[in-house]
């Protein structure tokens, strides 16, 4: 049998240079951190749960961009015979996490927040007010420091929806108290807890099904397999395609892999060579999704016959 495998040239395992946004991170933790102390102490002080929701969020909020400074700073590592990929998939894992913890979160305000509907228990007003704006403030800094980079990776994504929740939370906190001191009802914090649940749950099961689908290594988005292979067969003396697959190690990083049935007299003639750069431009150039990392096994058509029955 012969074979040919390929990978474009010069190519970087690590996607957007992850390592760079190391010390936001770190800034947007500390700022975090410090926030999520000054929810508690405003919590314990007025009884709001609307402060709760908003320091619990917060207490993840912390867990997660410990999560992803690690992951951030495990990306930077080199691949070696152990690990050909390095660290890049570490964006996915933090991010899956900060999404299961989102979730759970916003599941226990929801259920609080029902409870509350239904026995409101006091609530003072003008501490819940003050510490609202400083969450606010706080979480302002932390989306300015973030904007810039938010789309550079799931790990990043998951950082900067965090603390823009995190801001929705103070500013339902503020309206809350607003309320409550020009109206007295003391239902508008369990009200305002729930829409907080209700905005953290979608957005967190979004980012654990985007996540989720590279750990299961689906194709990626807006990549149409049918499409690669009737481009594939399109290349003079190709025959068939099988066992292609495609997927994506991490944000930015996606692959590619196919067994291509070829003329036998190819292997004799030198056309392998042209054709592996002509397949190889076919999967990088032509689609949506740009596929630079791409492996390929040229097979004669003599050999099908060796082929495993389960190949597609």
């Amino acid at each position: 049998m012969g074979g040919s495998h390929g990978h474009g040239s010069s190519h970087s395992h690590h996607p957007t240079g992850p390592g760079d946004h190391r010390r936001v991170l770190a800034l947007v933790l500390g700022l975090t951190a410090a926030n999520f102390v000054a929810q508690v102490v405003g919590a314990a002080l007025s009884g709001s749960l609307a402060l709760l929701a908003d320091a619990g969020h917060m207490l993840t909020d912390v867990m997660g961009l410990t999560l992803a400074l690690v992951a951030a700073g495990l990306m930077t590592r080199a691949a070696s015979t152990r690990r050909t990929w390095g660290f890049v998939r570490a964006e996915v894992l933090s991010a899956a996490v900060q999404a299961l913890v989102l979730s759970a979160v916003a599941v226990y305000v929801l259920v609080e927040g029902v409870r509350r509907l239904l026995d409101p228990p006091p609530v003072a007003s003008g501490a819940m007010l003050a510490f609202g704006v400083v969450g606010l403030v706080g979480n302002a800094l932390a989306i300015a420091l973030l904007t810039r980079s938010r789309t550079s990776n799931l790990n990043l994504r998951a950082a900067f929806l965090e603390v823009v929740n995190d801001a929705l939370g103070s500013v339902a906190v503020i309206v809350a108290a607003v309320v409550i001191a020009t109206t007295s009802w003391l239902r508008a914090d369990a009200v305002v807890s729930l829409l907080v649940g209700l905005l953290i749950l979608p957005r967190a099961l979004l980012l654990l099904r985007e996540a989720a689908a590279v750990l299961l290594e689906s194709t990626p988005r807006g990549l149409d397999l049918a499409e690669v292979r009737r481009h594939l067969l399109e290349t003079p003396h190709v025959h068939d395609v099988h066992d292609l697959h495609a997927s994506q190690i991490a944000t930015g990083l996606p692959v590619l892999s196919a067994h291509v049935v070829v003329d036998d007299s190819c292997f004799n003639d030198g056309h392998l060579p042209t054709m592996l750069d002509a397949v190889q431009r076919c999967v990088a150039d032509h689609f949506p999704v740009s596929i630079e990392h791409s492996t390929f096994q040229f097979e004669p058509v003599s050999h099908v016959e060796h082929e495993h029955a389960t190949h597609a």
